[in-house]
């Protein structure tokens, strides 16, 4: 049996190489200027992202630049809300002005954790996605999963190719030993498993990581090796 999968990345964060990774993905979770990045380098990754044909995705995130958008904060339900509509509303400002169909909503780092174990910010995370006709992309079983269902907004389970996962199905946090996952094979291994006990439509490999291209080469190579066909998800309501 083939199986289809989307491969998807975080990219616009003006880090990594942008261009050898849109080269390689399916789907391009564009940043959109708060956690890193700005509004050039948000408008040069969705170019890229028409250039390649590879589907795009607002990825809002916390604005904390010294981590990276990647420490947990304390904000309300409304102040997540705020965060999320202006940033998306900047993202498809940008799209439209390029020719660029933003399909998907992906909270990065922190704001993505946080949002799949508590519902009170999973609601107004799906809420922008609902104001603006995007699906949203999380963790299968996860409070996000379930606000989007909630809500009728289409959902995009997704899987990491490159972080390790715990018993429950959540990842291990970046800061424990053994969080990431570098060899390739291990990877397709994991992401094989994702998909037959976790119903995953779409892979992440971080655009940040120093490795990130060779490693998406190498796992791209063995999942085509396998029989896989890579396509971004075709969003459905």
């Amino acid at each position: 049996m083939t199986h289809t999968i989307d491969l998807n990345a975080d990219l616009g964060e003006a880090v990594g190489d942008d261009a050898a990774m849109m080269s390689l993905v399916t789907s391009a979770n564009i940043c959109c200027g708060f956690h890193a990045g700005d509004a050039a380098t948000t408008r040069a990754a969705l170019e890229l992202a028409r250039e390649h044909h590879v589907a795009v995705g607002a990825h809002p995130g916390y604005a904390d630049r010294e981590q990276f958008g990647r420490r947990e904060l304390t904000l309300t339900p409304r102040e997540i809300g705020t965060l999320c509509f202006y940033q998306i509303g900047a993202i498809l400002g940008l799209a439209r002005a390029v020719g660029v169909t933003v399909q998907y909503l992906k909270p990065h780092g922190a704001l993505y954790n946080q949002a799949c174990r508590e519902p009170d910010l999973a609601g107004p995370i799906v809420a922008a996605a609902l104001l603006h006709g995007l699906a949203v992309m999380a963790l299968p079983g996860s409070s996000l999963a379930a606000a989007a269902q909630a809500a009728h907004v289409p959902f995009i389970a997704e899987g990491f190719a490159d972080r390790r996962y715990r018993d429950d199905g959540s990842l291990v946090p970046r800061s424990e030993t053994g969080a990431f996952l570098h060899d390739p094979r291990e990877a397709v291994q994991q992401i094989e498993w994702l998909i037959q006990e976790r119903g995953v439509r779409s892979i992440c490999v971080h655009g940040d990581n120093p490795e990130a291209v060779a490693f998406t080469q190498a796992i791209r190579a063995e999942l085509l090796t396998r029989g896989f066909r890579l396509e971004a998800v075709q969003r459905s309501r």
